[in-house]
């Protein structure tokens, strides 16, 4: 059973997140404002944070912050759906996936078990892929480049197990969000804003990537090391 922290100040969501997160098996703790999951997160650490980004006092984006300096719990932004700019800051920030409001409890609650899985590993294929100074051990759920060791998200290392896995296809934006996210539709700047921070963690200049490359008018491909 995983423990999960909901986020929010409206007292109505996060009864019914409760309810439907305890439905699917989950232990649930709520806060109602950023220095309340603060506090709760020292106390005992969550195994996913369900976070809106509309709170009192901290918002959501300084709660994403803090929680990212400390470790990498799995954290699902809850956003306005207008509000684009807060959600890829979100993304930038490492949060793992967000869902727009209003949404639905039993879509949240689905996106909170695949992200709980892609955690565990049991969506990740199983086993160790190298590729030079690269590698990605889904056994372990680590990744090291050069040796020392990366500091990936729940869905960075998804993506890069991924496309490890299968060198030289291009896949389409809308092609990772179905294998990698599990969604069948879903905004593209979530598949944009990973490959971005990903770059930044494995790429010698991210701004010219030699391994995962860009194919204009398709989307991305991983480029083996000769």
């Amino acid at each position: 059973m995983a423990l999960v922290l909901v986020v929010d100040d409206d007292v109505t969501v996060r009864e019914v997140l409760t309810s439907y997160l305890r439905a699917h098996h989950h232990d649930v703790v709520e806060a109602g404002d950023g220095e309340e999951a603060l506090r709760l997160m020292a106390a005992r650490r969550a195994d996913l944070v369900v976070l809106d980004l509309m709170l009192p006092g901290i918002d959501g984006l300084e709660v994403t912050r803090r929680m990212r300096v400390s470790g990498d719990v799995p954290i699902i932004m809850l956003t306005a759906l207008g509000r684009e700019t807060e959600r890829v800051m979100g993304l930038e920030l490492g949060a793992d996936d967000y869902v727009g409001k209003p949404f639905s409890p039993r879509e949240l609650a689905l996106r909170v078990d695949s992200v709980l899985r892609r955690t565990a590993g049991g969506t990740v294929s199983a086993g160790v892929v190298r590729d030079g100074d690269l590698v990605v051990d889904g056994d372990q759920h680590a990744a090291t480049l050069a040796g020392a060791p990366l500091a990936l998200t729940v869905r960075e290392f998804a993506l890069l197990r991924f496309l490890l896995a299968h060198p030289g296809v291009a896949y389409t934006r809308e092609d990772l969000l179905q294998h990698v996210w599990g969604w069948t539709i879903g905004d593209r700047s979530t598949v944009t804003v990973h490959v971005r921070r990903l770059r930044e963690k494995i790429e010698k200049d991210p701004t010219r990537p030699e391994r995962l490359v860009t194919v204009w008018g398709v989307g991305y491909r991983w480029e083996a090391s000769p």
